[in-house]
């Protein structure tokens, strides 16, 4: 992974890194016990930082070109070390190249589904899938927070937790947007970039950016996926009458092809019949009648049972109730409604009394009314 150069037996004095894994993000230079050469070279590549760590303390950062590690221009080390610009001497610092291009491809999903209120479905649950891309901006920041001691920091090792970031916002965005499902698909690449940037703030103390974050598909459950095609293939066949008819001809077609069938001659027998009840209706010499076949009476449907309205009671400045008709009955037997108790029902014109009310004025009927005058 590293290629080292050692121009002198004890100090190293080349100081490189060529990476062809693919997805290692930060890889430590190994010393093993040497010491870095005062005015030692370090190359840092397009794609690359380089980190220096001095005694568990982050000093100097290196963008890409090529380094004489001097004073001059190691600041930070100079300020931590004390040095002057006379100093020569050799010195022990733990050396981070991070790689800074930008790992694309990256595989995101929702492990279990999200539920969500849909404006025309209702509550439901969905799936999603996408990619993403990630890159390091900070390598300083990423070096501190993520990657600690690690001498190799792969992609795997951080990838879990974005993955969680991404369904978490994901979810937050898609139970909030109010974008029904069935339009979801025409706006994947919207709210893909919503959840790029409400993301963006956490993966930024990371260190880290997503350029990109794509959203493949967004699913319904398998039940629900069927009830859709369900509907869909109602909307197409349109006329279910004329369906059925093309249908059985489709079959009686194709059972008719199938040699030595049963089922096929059977099929031409009803067709035959069919086709001789179509005739024996046409008249003699297969001419049709002059006068059209009466339509087929149709039973009238039976109109639907009356509602049953239900009751409530004004007494003593408050309501009682609902009471069904049968109950206000018995309520009259024990003598608890009297043609004066106020009542009223859903659609009736404020209370009145029982005995103003046609349907429940035959529940006093049992009991004469009381004489003129009393």
């Amino acid at each position: 992974m590293g290629i080292f150069d050692f121009l002198t037996g004890e100090f190293i004095d080349v100081i490189h890194w060529v990476d062809d894994t693919r997805d290692t993000l930060v890889w430590r230079f190994e010393r093993e016990g040497h010491e870095i050469k005062y005015g030692a070279k370090l190359t840092v590549r397009e794609g690359q930082a380089a980190v220096f760590v001095h005694e568990g303390q982050l000093a100097d950062v290196f963008t890409p070109g090529l380094y004489m590690l001097e004073t001059n221009n190691m600041p930070v080390m100079t300020t931590l070390q004390h040095w002057d610009h006379g100093f020569k001497s050799p010195f022990k610092s733990e050396i981070y190249y991070v790689n800074t291009t930008r790992f694309a491809d990256l595989k995101w999903g929702t492990k279990n589904p999200i539920m969500a209120r849909d404006p025309e479905f209702g509550p439901v649950r969905l799936r999603a899938y996408g990619t993403y891309a990630i890159r390091v901006v900070d390598p300083a920041r990423f070096l501190t927070e993520i990657v600690g001691t690690d001498g190799e920091f792969t992609m795997d090792e951080i990838s879990f937790q974005i993955r969680n970031i991404i369904v978490q916002e994901f979810s937050r965005v898609i139970a909030s947007s109010g974008i029904p499902v069935l339009d979801m698909a025409a706006n994947t690449a919207d709210l893909g970039k919503l959840v790029a940037a409400e993301i963006s703030g956490t993966i930024a103390e990371y260190g880290l950016s997503i350029p990109e974050l794509y959203i493949e598909n967004i699913s319904l459950p398998p039940a629900v996926e069927a009830a859709m095609d369900k509907r869909t293939s109602m909307g197409i066949v349109g006329d279910l009458g004329a369906y059925t008819q093309f249908s059985a001809a489709e079959a009686m077609t194709a059972a008719a092809q199938t040699p030595n069938s049963g089922m096929g001659a059977g099929m031409g027998m009803g067709v035959g019949m069919a086709m001789a009840q179509q005739m024996a209706a046409q008249g003699p010499w297969g001419a049709r009648p002059t006068t059209a076949a009466p339509a087929p009476q149709v039973a009238a449907a039976p109109p639907p049972p009356p509602v049953e309205h239900v009751w409530h009671i004004a007494e003593n400045g408050q309501t009682k109730g609902p009471f069904s008709k049968a109950a206000l009955g018995r309520m009259a037997t024990a003598g608890e409604l009297t043609r004066q108790t106020h009542v009223w029902t859903a659609g009736q014109d404020g209370w009145k009394h029982a005995e103003d009310v046609v349907e429940l004025a035959q529940l006093f009927t049992i009991l004469p009314p009381p004489p003129p005058g009393a």
